[in-house]
């Protein structure tokens, strides 16, 4: 029994719906270990909340010192001296120079130590080659932030991330902060102060990876911090969102990343951010690395790293782009436009090749192209003739741009209560007609609510239409690619109806084992993998059905078990360590007869013999009639631990390669949207005269199968369910072959 916050777990009912489960068990481990406590950490022992750190005197310190200043013309800590006493000028802070070599530094005392110091620093800038022995002197000054240029670390190889360990290690004893090590000054940039609207804040771990997103500003976007997290020792990435999801002049984040410190952390920041409905938007580097998988389960080699960190990410709203312009295109819409009020998107061009091109390009991203009504229709053809296409996109000809009717044409179309989004793309300047449109665009965009995008195509970028018009207005998008426009509206579209609807997972994961846990455990055996039987004990200890069956041990028995299990039977060898018995002719099925059960129990233990393979017996089941055929399975990711797939099942399971992954924790709307991600959803929906099957119970085992994963923890290293048949709607979903491994 699970208990009755989640459902009543039964092996011989239809058990109730289960609530949303919580997130993975690192801390739990095979053989019973206590319980995890309620308060602020789940079933496995991982945290539920992450703290939000303070930062703002990273950002804006009142006092700082520079570790290692120098005015010498020709050393490199010179220039990087100078601009940090120009930050510091900026910010209005007191800059103090450290170097035991000179009296002073540009003008300024220059002291020995940093237990020289004459007040509380709250940034410490250290440009030495090895920043640990300086760590402890800061601690002992109550420095509260420190950043580490030094490279030399984890990026060099084993010695370098030996080193950084020892850094790592230090810092956690201070009790100070620290950016880097192998970082560089993109905190310390001068940031545009004339600029009004919400703000971009930009995380990178590689520094030239964020100059498109900074210069931004050139385009008239504000932006707000820089955090260049380097090598990641202490300060990450997950610390910055969650510092910026709660800064109110942050409109978005931008971030590129290169690797992720810790899963658990990056999720409970991607989390506050959704609660803070403040979009995130990421470059993730390495779609291309594959998991290296050599487990025997069909769940291991259906899903790579990069898949569980791109489900991760959608589960959580994290808006993933693949370029630097994606990224700088997208933040900046995200950051300023108001929240949708309608989905639909309205394609407006004085072409019409131009607008048929653009909207093939909007449908096929599945952004909602309306049918504008009759009624509006009618309206439009006021103003454009009634040969051209006003159904949307709308086609003017190119002439009503020229005059009022322009910006008639505009204002009618952002009227329409279906239109959220009214789109212009304009290929090539031809002025005056193109100055007089977009300055049209502009004013429309002023007096509505609604958001307006165009996309300014010349390759020049230099005429005033583009550089003062539209760019000199934060209500209209401006974008010069149509891809670009077309993947930030989409993004801005989901955003907006993911963080309507967003409730945190991580407040309903579960902080108490169930009973079902102790009776599970009691079934893991340490690095072996369970036989069939016993592992369908396990589902069974989870309320996930599994055939009627009985494991024999003679033919005699065999025949026995049939008559109870009820004619027609399926056969199966079991025995540990053995992944695919099919292939191996260990299966007979559609058994009719004692006689053929009989024979069937001889060939089975021949065949195993032949093979080397130690029975524990042969399972008796029952015939399950033919359904869908699914895979439920949970892996272990090394960022972010047990992962769920589900996926079409059957012999053909890796030949589809058609999966959904999810990273706990998350709940049944995620289990259902993981179904709506398979090509082969409309297999369950009833396709070629098949019923409908039972959607219901599969989402049931796939929360099911994520709170086993859970609460066994590294216990069970892989479980695979294939195949799990979905039967018709009502029926229920049998799971006829299961394989476990364990730790």
């Amino acid at each position: 029994m699970l208990g009755s916050t989640y459902g009543t777990l039964t092996t011989h009912s239809r058990p109730a719906r289960v609530a949303a489960c919580g997130e993975h068990g690192r801390a739990v481990v095979h053989g019973l270990s206590s319980p995890a406590g309620t308060g602020d950490v789940d079933v496995s022992g991982r945290p539920l909340h992450a703290p939000v750190p303070d930062l703002a005197r990273f950002f804006r310190p009142e006092a700082m010192a520079v570790v290692g200043a120098s005015d010498s013309e020709g050393k490199p800590n010179t220039g990087i001296t100078r601009r940090l006493l120009d930050w510091a000028e900026r910010v209005g802070a007191r800059l103090h120079p450290v170097n035991p070599g000179r009296p002073t530094v540009f003008g300024l005392p220059c002291l020995p130590s940093v237990a020289d110091l004459p007040e509380p620093v709250d940034l410490a800038v250290l440009l030495v080659a090895d920043p640990l022995p300086v760590i402890e002197e800061l601690a002992e000054s109550k420095v509260k932030f420190a950043v580490a240029f030094a490279s030399g670390f984890a990026e060099t190889g084993e010695e370098g991330a030996a080193a950084q360990a020892r850094l790592a290690a230090a810092v956690r004893r201070s009790g100070l902060r620290l950016l880097g090590p192998n970082t560089n000054l993109n905190a310390f940039e001068e940031f545009r102060e004339d600029l009004e609207g919400p703000a971009i804040a930009l995380i990178t771990q590689s520094g030239h990876q964020g100059r498109p997103v900074f210069a931004l500003q050139e385009l008239g976007i504000r932006l707000s911090h820089w955090a260049p997290t380097g090598n990641e020792a202490d300060l990450e990435t997950a610390d910055f969102i969650s510092y910026f999801a709660t800064r109110p002049e942050v409109g978005a984040i931008a971030a590129y990343m290169e690797g992720l410190k810790d899963g658990r952390g990056f999720l409970l920041a991607a989390d506050r951010a959704a609660r803070e409905k403040v979009p995130v938007v990421a470059v993730k580097v390495g779609r291309t690395e594959t998991g290296a998988r050599t487990a025997a389960s069909h769940t291991g080699k259906l899903t790579g790293a990069d898949e569980v960190v791109d489900a991760a990410m959608r589960q959580f709203g994290v808006i993933r782009v693949d370029g630097l312009d994606e990224l700088q295109d997208t933040a900046a819409l995200l950051a300023r436009a108001r929240p949708p009020k309608a989905r639909g998107v309205a394609v407006y061009s004085i072409s019409g090749g131009t607008g048929a091109h653009f909207a093939d390009l909007a449908a096929a991203a599945g952004l909602p192209l309306p049918v504008l009504s009759d009624g509006k229709q009618a309206e439009l053809h006021q103003w454009i003739p009634d040969y051209l296409s006003v159904a949307n996109p709308v086609d003017s000809g190119g002439h009503p741009v020229g005059d009022w009717r322009g910006r008639k044409i505009i204002d009618a179309i952002l009227a329409d209560p279906e239109v959220g989004v009214l789109i212009c793309p304009i290929t090539g300047p031809f002025p005056p007609m193109s100055d007089r449109l977009a300055q049209d665009l502009v004013d429309a965009a002023e007096a509505s609510d609604k958001q307006v995008c165009a996309v300014w195509g010349s390759p020049v970028g230099t005429e005033d239409a583009y550089r003062k018009t539209l760019l000199g207005s934060s209500r209209v998008a401006t974008f010069r690619t149509f891809a670009n426009c077309v993947t930030a509206v989409r993004a801005y579209l989901d955003h907006h109806r993911f963080a309507a609807g967003y409730r945190s997972p991580f407040e309903d994961a579960p902080r108490t084992l169930s009973p079902s846990a102790r009776k599970a455990r009691g079934l893991l055996r340490t690095g072996e993998q369970l036989s069939e039987h016993a592992a369908k004990q396990l589902l069974r200890a989870y309320g996930i059905r599994v055939p009627r069956e009985q494991l024999v041990t003679s033919a005699a028995a065999a025949v026995r078990a049939a008559g109870l299990v009820g004619y027609p039977v399926v056969m199966k060898a079991s025995a540990a360590q053995l992944a695919h018995k099919t292939e191996l002719g260990l299966v007979k099925v559609g058994l009719t007869s004692a006689s053929q059960v009989r024979d069937a129990y001889r060939e089975l233990t021949e065949i195993a013999r032949y093979e080397g393979i130690q029975l524990d017996g042969v399972l008796v089941c029952q015939m399950i009639e033919r359904g869908v055929e699914m895979v439920v399975g949970v892996t272990h990711d090394s960022l972010f631990g047990p992962t769920v797939t589900v996926g079409l099942g059957g012999v053909l399971v890796e030949v589809l390669r058609d999966s959904a992954v999810r990273v706990p924790p998350f709940g049944e709307d995620q289990a259902r949207a993981m179904l709506g991600e398979l090509r082969g959803h409309a297999l369950l929906e009833g396709a070629r005269g098949a019923p409908p099957a039972d959607v219901d119970a599969l989402v049931e085992v796939v929360l099911r199968v994520q709170r086993m994963a859970l609460e066994l923890g590294d216990g069970l290293a892989e479980l695979d369910i294939n195949p799990l048949v979905v039967l018709p709607r009502g029926q229920g979903a049998v799971a006829l072959d299961a394989l476990a491994l364990c730790r």
